[in-house]
């Protein structure tokens, strides 16, 4: 287990003691989701979706950009080619850094690519993933719709220390990083909107 790992698993095991002491967290799923119990083991998942009033070919650009969410997101901060990217198979690192947990990086490799539709990338070990990430571009009335999909698990991820810790809230603990996530996309598209409207929309800005 990583120095990150461990402040990670720490940290939200606190969390979760405070939940359960206070009665003060929400047990209701975001507004983009729609989850019962959530387990570790199930590679439970979380998605949102944006109408975006510019064309799929002015989206796509910032879709496959590995380094757009990074403006947005306030964990992921960058991202780094390892090989020549986007392309099916590339790989890269993901850099992220949290308050109370500090900075920790990830392999990532894109495992679905189709141009101005699909984008996705995997975290981890292909065959036990700790985690898998996904854009998907769609036309709509006068734009486009986005979407943007998570998975978490089922291999060991920065979670798996805190779940080992407080079995019986791993429920708690799934559904927190779900709704953290969740958050992060949702500002995550709602950036890529932006971008893509001023892009084709000029006079308008």
């Amino acid at each position: 287990m990583t120095v990150a790992d461990a402040a990670m698993a720490t940290t939200v095991a606190e969390l979760v003691v405070e939940r359960q002491r206070t009665r003060d967290w929400t047990d209701a799923p975001p507004a983009d989701d729609d989850r019962g119990v959530v387990k570790y083991a199930d590679s439970p998942s979380t998605a949102v979706d944006i109408e975006i009033d510019a064309p799929i070919g002015t989206v796509w650009p910032y879709v496959c950009d590995v380094n757009v969410p990074g403006s947005f997101s306030d964990e992921f901060q960058r991202a780094e080619w390892v090989d020549e990217g986007p392309a099916l198979g590339a790989r890269f690192r993901g850099y992220n850094r949290r308050e109370g947990f500090g900075e920790w990086d990830v392999p990532c490799t894109v495992t679905a690519m189709e141009d101005e539709r699909t984008f996705e990338w995997t975290i981890g070990d292909l065959g036990n993933r700790t985690a898998r990430w996904r854009f998907d571009l769609e036309p709509a009335a006068g734009g486009s719709r986005l979407r943007f999909s998570a998975e978490m698990g089922p291999g060991p991820s920065g979670l798996t220390p805190a779940i080992e810790r407080m079995p019986d809230r791993e429920d708690d603990i799934v559904a927190r990083r779900l709704d953290e996530w969740s958050a992060n996309m949702r500002r995550t598209i709602e950036g890529i909107k932006q971008l893509a409207e001023t892009a084709h929309h000029p006079s308008a800005t």
